[in-house]
Order: C-alpha cells, then sequence, then structure tokens
C-alpha cells in the first residue's frame, strides 16, 4: 500500500485580508502562509515531506477560494514521480473558486523519473468573473544529469469544467511522440501556462492576455518552440518546450508577471522562495 495524503485549503475574505485555513491527512501540509503583498493577497507554501511519489500513493489537493479572496499557493522544490512497479502514482488537485475570487497555483516543476506510472489531474471550477493563473511544468527524467526518461509513462489531465479538457498519455516508448517534429522533438520539458476566468473573456481582454504573452515570448530564447492560444472563451493558455526545465520556468514567470501587471493591475510580486 502507498501513501495517501490530503490536504484541504480554505481561502476567505475577512475584513479586507483572505485568511488561509487548512486541514490535513497523511504527509502533506502547508509550511506557511505569508503576506508579502499585504493582507489582501495570501501567500501559501505547500510541502510533501516524503519527497516524492511511488507506487499506489495518492495525494489530493482541494482548494476552495471564497467570493472577494486572492490566494497563491508555490512549492519549495520540485515534485517527483519515482520509479513504479506496481499501481500508478496520483496527484489530484481540485481547486474551486467563489464569484469574484483570485487564485494562483504556481507549483515547482514536477519531475517524473525514468520507470514511473503516473497520473497527474488539475480539475477547475470557476463561478462567474472568478479568475485563475495557473501552470504546469513537467519534466520527463533528469537529461542533464545522465538519467534520461527511458522506460515508463506519465498520464497528464487538465480540466475547467466541460469546456476546456488537455489530456494524454506521454510513454517513453512512443518514439514518434518523445522524437518526432510532431511531437516534443527530443524535448523533455513541457509547460503549460493558463488565464482561467468563470465568465466569457471579451474580445479585448482575450486579445491583450495573448499580446502580452506573445511579447514576452519574441524576446525569449525559447521563442520558436513557445506559442500562446485562446482554446476556448475563457481560456488563454500559454505552451512551452524545452530541452531543461530552468528556461522553461523562466519564460512562464515573466508572462506571468506580465499578466498580473495587465489583467489585474498588481505588481509582478514573486513567492519569497523563488528567489532563495
Amino acid at each position: 500500500m502507498g501513501w495517501h495524503a490530503s490536504l484541504r485549503l480554505d481561502l476567505a475574505s475577512e475584513a479586507g485580508r483572505s485568511v488561509a485555513r487548512f486541514a490535513h491527512e497523511g504527509p502533506l501540509r502547508i509550511l506557511q502562509t505569508l503576506y508579502p503583498e499585504g493582507d489582501a493577497i495570501c501567500h501559501n507554501v505547500l510541502v510533501h515531506p516524503p519527497g516524492g511519489l511511488v507506487n499506489g500513493d495518492v495525494v489530493d489537493v482541494r482548494i476552495r477560494v471564497a467570493a472577494g479572496a486572492h490566494g497563491l499557493l508555490t512549492t519549495p522544490g520540485a515534485g517527483r514521480f519515482y520509479r513504479s512497479e506496481g499501481p500508478a502514482a496520483v496527484q489530484h488537485t481540485r481547486i474551486e473558486l467563489a464569484e469574484g475570487a483570485r487564485f494562483e497555483w504556481l507549483p515547482l516543476e514536477t519531475i517524473f523519473h525514468s520507470g514511473c506510472h503516473a497520473e497527474n489531474r488539475v480539475d477547475l471550477r470557476l463561478a462567474p468573473h472568478a479568475e485563475l493563473v495557473g501552470w504546469d511544468v513537467c519534466a520527463l527524467g533528469l537529461p542533464a544529469s545522465g538519467q534520461p526518461f527511458e522506460r515508463g509513462q506519465v498520464l497528464q489531465h487538465l480540466a475547467l469544467e466541460d469546456v476546456w479538457l488537455e489530456r494524454g498519455c506521454l510513454r517513453a516508448d512512443d518514439r514518434r511522440l518523445m522524437d518526432g517534429p510532431l511531437g516534443l522533438a527530443g524535448h523533455r520539458c513541457l509547460g503549460t501556462l493558463y488565464f482561467a476566468t468563470g465568465s466569457e473573456l471579451g474580445r479585448e481582454r482575450r486579445e491583450l492576455a495573448l499580446e502580452a504573452a506573445r511579447s514576452v515570448i519574441a524576446g525569449h530564447p525559447l521563442a520558436r518552440t513557445a506559442g500562446a492560444t485562446s482554446p476556448c472563451g475563457r481560456v488563454v493558455a500559454v505552451r512551452v518546450l524545452a530541452p531543461l526545465v530552468e528556461p522553461a520556468m523562466a519564460l512562464l514567470r515573466a508572462i506571468r508577471s506580465a499578466w498580473r501587471t495587465q489583467l489585474w493591475q498588481l505588481p509582478a510580486t514573486q513567492p519569497r522562495l523563488w528567489s532563495l
């Protein structure tokens, strides 16, 4: 039997202050709550003390943000799925935003080690006028350390209710996918950054989000393997392929900063952990 860990994080706005309350079972918890931007925005640090997932491990994260609250969640280090000989290890994150709430889902990258059997799911539910910026950065193996992704499979699932679904299986033995020009083309890091809303984005605001992202991409070394699109009326998404995590993460952080400034009129504040 694997580890089973769960965490429920509830954020509410109380007298102008975004307040976090949480409960956990097993090895998963909020390490710290911070207010580097003042009371209105609550930054939270999520930790998983075992450091990774293996056979049959299940990590279940449920986040609810009440009306008027603004929360941000990040992690102190990369998530990891290790080699598994038995059932899949599963990480399932559910995020629900009430009307007018904002949330930033910004965990550091997830590393899928060779031989893993992994499932990584994120499900979003947003009420009208709620808005969320989130990302998913996937690193297949550690090629720079001589540990390529030679065996195993990863199921990636990202959904916003019934209006947007991205789902795919990455298998190490699928050479056309892993190395073909219409697949990953030899890259081993793939990232998705998204701006999701509970109401339809108007044309002007959607174009603003796209132009902000494309402007950052145009000046970045990964410009040839990155792009911004709007797959539906409630989502703007950026996708990037890279040989390593660091340049992909740098690009997504820069676009997140631009979106924060132009879509929310907020400063491009970075979580403190990112500068350590």
